[in-house]
């Protein structure tokens, strides 16, 4: 069934998700500060909006995707924002991987105004966002999630409730530890294995069926050893990500030691001016620690390579 919705974000995840909803039939206003982005979707078929407030009173449905907790809280709360110009019964779900306390924040104030509330932040980068099948974690009522389930389905692989206000982005955090001390433990593997004299990519094809074979192993090992760090997920988001989850953590007193240390790598490598490398560039930390860089042996000259 064909919804009106309104779209807020079209960054490097939000263009290719709206685009996915028009292309399954959906009605979309639209709204960024990036005009080139807003004529883009219009071009494709959506609508403009003229403002946040537009947006909002255009469309029973809400999605944002925003780069940061304190974005989605200027967009949803502030004056002239989505929740001032919402209508009763109306839904916003927000798609942005944010601190799961100010996700409970914008959802207490939406059930104020009686907007229903998810959130619903996302895994897989850019290239799953193209393709439709990103992994979708869920926060919020039952009744809410299902209604509008159809929707997310258009946008990913796997949608799943994983409880109420906040736990999408619990679950995301989560997802985010997973796959930062991955990349980064992949990174030291590879330039160990490296400058001991192996070819990475040889040593990538011999363990990548093994116990230490993972979907995180699949998709950023080839990227470093052929030093394409085009970005999928930047390591400034990557950064940010892990920034929240030790303000969450440290608010539930859990103690994330490996978690602080790849975000103190994070850290060095957006001071050194990479954050916009793909988050595989992670490996970069410790090849400049080792003095080696991670490379298929055909890549070296010849000499070295002999």
């Amino acid at each position: 069934m064909s919804r009106r919705i309104g779209f807020i974000g079209l960054g490097i995840m939000g263009l290719p998700m709206a685009k996915n909803l028009l292309k399954a039939g959906h009605e979309l206003v639209v709204y960024d500060l990036s005009a080139k982005r807003v004529d883009e979707l219009v071009s494709a078929g959506a609508a403009k909006g003229e403002s946040l407030g537009d947006v909002a009173a255009r469309s029973g449905l809400i999605i944002t995707m925003l780069p940061d907790g304190p974005d989605v809280e200027k967009a949803v709360l502030s004056p002239g924002g989505l929740l001032e110009a919402a209508k009763p019964g109306s839904t916003l779900i927000d798609m942005s991987s944010i601190n799961p306390l100010i996700s409970q924040k914008v959802g207490r104030a939406c059930a104020a105004k009686g907007v229903h509330f998810l959130d619903a932040p996302v895994s897989g980068g850019e290239p799953k966002a193209v393709e439709g099948t990103l992994a979708i974690m869920v926060g919020g009522s039952y009744d809410t999630f299902a209604n509008v389930k159809p929707v997310l389905d258009c946008l990913g692989a796997s949608v799943t409730l994983a409880g109420e206000v906040g736990a999408g982005n619990v679950t995301k955090l989560a997802n985010q530890i997973i796959v930062g001390c991955n990349i980064a433990a992949m990174g030291e593997a590879l330039v160990l294995a490296t400058k001991a004299g192996l070819c990475p990519e040889t040593v990538f094809n011999a363990i990548r069926g093994g116990l230490a074979g993972s979907t995180v192993l699949e998709a950023k090992a080839p990227m470093v050893y052929s030093r394409d760090f085009r970005p999928g997920f930047r390591i400034g988001l990557h950064n940010k990500d892990l920034r929240n989850t030790l303000e969450a953590a440290e608010a539930l007193d859990v103690p994330l030691p490996m978690t602080s240390l790849v975000q103190g790598m994070l850290v060095k490598l957006v001071n050194d001016g990479k954050g916009d490398l793909d988050h595989s560039g992670i490996v970069q930390f410790t090849e400049e620690a080792a003095d080696t860089e991670v490379r298929r042996k055909i890549d070296q000259p010849k000499e070295e390579a002999a």
